[in-house]
Formats: C-alpha cells, structure tokens, sequence
C-alpha cells in the first residue's frame, strides 16, 4: 500500500506555498486532498478555475509513488506537465506524439521513481501494450493514486460522452487497492450518480463545489445586420485574450477573415485545418501572440489559459451545460471577464437542421428539449446566474448583479393570479403535458388534439385569453426559473408540480414577472482597469514575462498569471520577502524570477519617484478598490457620452448627436460613476430628488432596485435609482 512521504512541512498550507505560491486553499481544496491523503475514492465537481488540478498535484508531492492522471486531450495534458517542470515538479506525459526512445527515456525515469506525476490518455493507459508497463510500475515504485480528469466524459448525461471512458472501470479490478479521484466541472445530479457508477468507486465521498462563478458578466445581445460592429467593439476594447465561438466552419474562417482586416490579432481553429495549423494557433494564443481565437466548440477543452478575459457565442450555444463549460474557460485566474450571447432565431433553424441529422430519436428529442433550454436561457427576464446554478441543482437567493438582467432589470408586474391560473391547469391536465399545450388550453384552442383530450371541457379551459400566448410563454420561463414548477428531462419537458407551486395556488407566495421591453442586449460592460501608474507598470510587466516566457518556449501564464503582475502593480514588491507574499509566487519561481523583477518595479519606481511601497500603497488605494469592486469602467463610447454631457448637452441631445437610446446615455453614466468617475446629476435629478431616494435606498434592506422602486410608487425611473444610488455609493454615503 502506498504511504504519504515523511513531511517536512508543518501544515498542507506550508507545502501549497513551497511549491505553488498560495496561501491558502479554495473552497473544498482542503477536503479534496485529506480524502486523496486517506486513500480513500471521491468525486469532485468544481468550477472551471475552481483548482481541480490542484487537488491531486499536491497530494502527489507528498505521497510515495507515481499519481497517474487520465486526461482526454493530448493538448491538455501537455499544457499540463509544461506548467509544472516550469515549477520545479518531476511530470511528464505519455502520448502518440512522441518517438519510440523518448517514450523509453520516459518510462526508466518512472521506474527509477524520477517522477512524480504521469499523464495519459485513456487510450494509452487501457492498451494491452500498455498494461504491463502500469503493472511493473505499481510493483517496482507503487501507483500512489489515479486522477480522472473531465470525468464527466464517463457519462452517457454528459455533454462531452466518449466511450474510451467508459473501460476506466478496469483500474478497480487490477488495481483494487489504489484509490481513485474523479474530477469534473460540470456535472448534473444524474451525471455524477453514474461517474460513481461506472468507475465502480467505491463508498465514495462526493464534494461539490458551488457552480457560481461571482467574477463572470453574462449577457444576452440581439443578433441583427450590426452585430460584428458589435463583436468588433469588444474585441477592440479588450485587455487580454478573447475566444470566439462559432457554430460551423465557414462563420469561423469569415469571422476571423473580417477580424483580421479590422486590425485585430485573430486566428481559426476547427476541424477543417490540419493538425499542424490547429496545433500552431493553438501555440500562438497560448503564448499570446495572438489576441483572439475564433473557433467552433471543439476548442478549448485542452487550454489551460487563466487569462481569457472575453467568451463571445457568436452563435448560439446548443445546450445550457455546454455553455457553462464554454464560457467558463474566461476568468480562470478569478479575475472579472465578459461572456455574450449574440441570439437570432436564424441559429435556432442552423441547430433544428442539425438535430435532425441524428439517427436516434430519443437523442433528437433531447437535444431539441436542450436547445428549448438555451432558448429560455437567452429569452428570459429572471438573472442569468440563477438559471445556470438551477441548471447543476444550485439556488442562488438573490439576484446577482453581474448579469445584463440583474444589472438593467426591466419593469416587475405582480402577475401572481395569472401564475394561479398557469398552475391550476397544470394540475388539471394531470401534470403529464409541455407548456404548449398548457398555453393552448389557457388560451382556449380549438385545436383537435385539445377537443380529443376532452380538455376543452376542464374548468381551466379559455381562462387566460386576456394575455397573449407570448405573455404567457414569458410567464411560464419565469416560474421554471424561479423555481416555482418544475419540468422533466427526458426529452419530453413535462412540467409538474412541486411545493412551492402549491405555496403560490395557496396565496402564500407571490409571483412577480419581469416584463421586457425588448430583446435587444446592452452596451458592453468592461471591467474596472488599474490607474495610470498601475496600467503603465502592468504592460511592462507583461512585456518582461512574454520575454522570458518566449525564451524557455512555453505559455506567458506559466511564469506568472494575470492575477500575480496585477498584485505586483499594487502592491510593488522591491524586495525577495515582500516579492514572495504575491499570489503565485513559490520557492522555486522567487529563485527563478525575483530578481528580474523586482528589478523592474525598483526601477520604474525610481523613475516615478515613488519612494516605498507602503506610500504608493496607499496613494493607489482608491484604484485598488476600484479593481476588486464589481463596477464597471468607460471605455471610448463612455468618454464620448461623458463629454458631451459636461458641455451642457441634455440627454435627448446626446441620443440623438451619438444615434443610441436616452437609456443607453443613462446607462453610459452610471457605468462612469461606478468606475470611480465625478460626474454632476444634478440636472437629471434634482437635490431634493436625490435625498428622497437615498432615503429609500437606506430603507430597503435588500438593496434590489425594483424593491427600492415600489418603496418609491413608481415615483422615479429606474435609471434615476441608479444614478443616486452610484452616486452615493462613490460618496461612501
């Protein structure tokens, strides 16, 4: 049986910081690795960013014998093992991508216990040539665990099933001492039930992180003629990498043709181009040679790029969980990124046709009740993150503030009754029928399989002709994602009942609906970027870390990520100890790279006149609060919204000279000012005004902006609440 090595270090945070740089664990960090420590099996569901990978490396280090780790792309696992030689750990990987000596080589060092962690698909672990090499090792060094990366793909649930996964159950029976760590991202109740299952883990503990991604905006966009305007202004206003999603190749090569005009560094990646090309734009983005990638989904899975700073479906997604995953690949190194949506039902007709091209019935019947999802998802009134968490089983109590929906939220009308009437004919169709034909009953059709049913005869039948069927569309998405009736599937969305649809026939709970004016998608919403000196500092930084990433040949975020120069900006280290205390930074990478910069920020503070870091500190600290806060800051459309305005041009005046909405101006304002920007609102809403609303504000604990409205009747907009409201918030009143 293998054992944990005798330790030299007095706690698990101590040996995270030797050789990762971290202080402390995220969220479940800790439990994952004292289960793996304990030999015991267990699932982990963690976000994408959520420090998966860590969960075993470090248990790795600290174990006698090889951690063997099954991952399904050969780019993944690559970009793996670079990460950690760069970080003074003995990885490797065993692929078809390497010759019959270097593969020999390989295999002595394992053998001679020189490594530490070994990466493998799942076709090279279960060859037959294979197995007895995994057997002598086991005998010779011992097998210290086995890690199952993308575990979800051992599900038929899963949104990315492959077969080869399915064999893995094999490690139980030769291996029956060695525990087993599946890892995943996403993973729905059903489909962690069978990744226990099919792996044959054995009294497994199952850890599930939140889904939450509190650092992601989601936003829905209307697809028209001037959507790459659109695209090409986010791409443009981007500080970092972006990725591009399209559905099919020829969308992916004009959209890349059209960036590549426009002056943007931007490359294709599908299954049309070769491997080399694939394999060479994939290098390019990694290292940052390139700003954007435009690709179909089958790109992404394998990168490990902490630094996406922008997903855009130009296209629209297939499925809510495929989205999940896609756009969770911006953001991974917690810092804020920007996911859109750009939605035309012209994309609902492109995946309709290829749904159809399935052999297997029931396939098309869940993927057609999928892409209903998605559609619900880009159509709806209620917050973008609370559908995705209630998507995984997750509920979010209240409102996000990081989606276009929490953060413009349209007018709420109390439509409790018509919810009455909505659940009422749910449970007189007996629960066993789709919100079609409850619509059609509610609204009296005429239509034949209504009269065979015998449903033109229940008490239900006609009541809600006073609203549309779209109205009553939008109410019935509303109470699926409010969680106040629920829908099977299986390919046949059948909505039933549960409790709290009982509580609203009850009278005991109200029902409020969020009523769109329209489709159209805001502005984009940029987050806050450090101040001049922090800015400048942050591009010399990258500068030097590109240099000396380009030198040893491997990814810029392997010398450090985004979040490490950030901190490095703020926090301006001129010293090995005060240089050591950034996120990121362990013993071998302050060996590695403290001199060269600390150099750097010795310099540029020298050249600025900056005399200590603890004055700049807190000359900085108000842009330090900036950048973590959720704000948003102006990018040029803000400061063009933001001059006219200071030259005593009115709002209708400004609308009309830019060609945008009075509320597109408004929201311009209220951006600025929640970036930290001084701006005068006393024209838009007087002094008086301006105190009776902060009174509300103060009033209403939730802080929700349509409660803050009904406290106020109706008095005031909701773009006036949130001028006070940003107002008084940069005030710190």
């Amino acid at each position: 049986m293998v054992s944990v090595a005798p330790s030299p270090f007095p706690s698990l945070e101590t040996a995270l910081k030797h050789f990762f740089g971290y202080d402390q664990f995220r969220l479940h960090q800790r439990a994952v690795i004292e289960a793996v420590l304990a030999q015991r099996d267990a699932l982990v569901v963690m976000p994408t960013g959520g420090g998966k990978s860590l969960c075993y490396q470090l248990p790795a280090l600290l174990r006698l014998g090889v951690t063997v780790v099954v991952s399904p792309l050969i780019a993944l696992m690559q970009d793996q093992v670079d990460a950690l030689v760069n970080n003074g750990i003995a990885a490797t990987y065993l692929n078809s991508s390497l010759d019959g000596m270097t593969v020999r080589s390989r295999q002595a060092d394992l053998l001679e216990g020189r490594t530490k962690l070994l990466y493998l698909s799942p076709e090279r672990l279960l060859s037959e040539n294979f197995w007895p090499f995994l057997t002598q090792l086991h005998q010779r060094v011992g097998i210290a665990g086995f890690a199952i990366d993308e575990a979800h793909c051992v599900s038929e649930w899963g949104h990315d099933f492959r077969p080869e996964y399915r064999q893995l159950h094999r490690l139980r029976t030769a291996f029956p001492s060695v525990a087993v760590l599946a890892l995943t991202a996403t993973a729905t109740e059903r489909v962690r039930h069978d990744i226990v299952q099919q792996l044959q883990l054995q009294r497994a503990e199952v850890l599930v992180a939140s889904f939450n991604r509190p650092n992601l905006y989601y936003e829905v966009r209307s697809k028209t003629r001037q959507s790459y305007g659109d695209l090409l202004t986010q791409v443009q206003g981007l500080e970092g990498s972006g990725i591009i999603y399209c559905l099919s190749r020829k969308r992916v090569d004009e959209v890349a043709a059209r960036l590549q005009q426009d002056g943007v560094a931007a490359l294709p990646y599908h299954a049309g181009l070769s491997d080399t090309q694939r394999t060479e734009h994939q290098h390019r983005f990694i290292r940052d040679d390139v700003r954007v990638m435009v690709a179909t989904v089958a790109f992404g899975m394998g990168i490990n790029k902490p630094d996406v700073r922008l997903v855009v479906h130009y296209d629209l997604p297939r499925t809510l969980e495929g989205y999940y995953q896609e756009s969770g690949r911006s953001g991974r190194d917690g810092e804020p990124a920007h996911c859109t949506v750009y939605f035309s039902y012209a994309d609902v007709s492109t995946i309709n046709y290829l749904i159809e091209q399935k052999p297997d019935p029931q396939e098309q019947n869940i993927a057609r009740q999928q892409l209903r999802q998605v559609i619900d998802y880009a159509e709806s009134t209620v917050c973008r993150r609370q559908i995705q968490l209630a998507y995984f089983g997750e509920t979010l109590t209240a409102g996000c503030d990081r989606c276009d929906n929490c953060r413009y939220p349209r007018p709420q009308e109390d439509w409790t009754v018509e919810a009455q009437k909505f659940l009422s004919c749910v449970a007189r169709c007996r629960e066993r029928f789709g919100m079609v034909h409850i619509i059609d009953v509610l609204r009296g059709s005429r239509k034949k399989r209504i009269r065979d049913l015998g449903h033109d005869q229940l008490s239900t039948y006609g009541i809600g002709q006073e609203r549309s069927a779209e109205q009553w569309k939008l109410l019935g998405r509303s109470l699926l994602h409010q969680g106040l009736v629920e829908e099977t599937t299986d390919g046949f969305p059948v909505l039933q009942l549960n409790a709290a649809s009982w509580q609203v026939l009850r009278k005991q709970l109200t029902v409020q609906v969020a009523i769109p004016e329209d489709l159209a998608g805001g502005e984009a919403q940029v987050d806050a970027v450090p101040s001049a000196d922090q800015s400048t500092l942050l591009g010399q930084l990258k500068s030097l870390r590109k240099q000396l990433a380009d030198a040893q040949g491997v990814a810029p975020y392997m010398v450090f990520t985004e979040t490490s120069l950030r901190q490095m900006a703020q926090r301006l280290p001129r010293t090995q100890q005060t240089f050591s205390q950034i996120s990121g930074v362990g013993s071998r990478k302050l060996a590695q790279y403290g001199h060269t910069f600390i150099d750097l920020i010795t310099q540029f503070c020298t050249e600025r006149g900056i005399p200590d870091a603890a004055t700049h500190q807190t000359t900085q600290a108000t842009a330090i609060r900036s950048t973590q806060s959720k704000a948003t800051a102006p990018g040029h459309t803000h400061a063009l919204t933001l001059d006219l305005y200071r030259q005593g041009h009115s709002l209708a005046e400004i609308a009309e000279q830019r060609d945008l909405r009075t509320s597109t101006i408004l929201r311009h304002l209220v951006e600025l000012i929640d970036a930290g920007t001084v701006v005068d609102i006393n024209p838009i809403v007087s002094v008086a005004e301006q105190e009776e609303i902060a009174r509300a504000i103060a009033q209403v604990d939730s802080g929700r902006l349509s409660e803050i409205h009904a406290h106020l009747q109706g008095t005031y907009t909701y773009d006036q609440i949130r001028l006070v409201r940003s107002t008084y918030r940069l005030r710190g009143e």
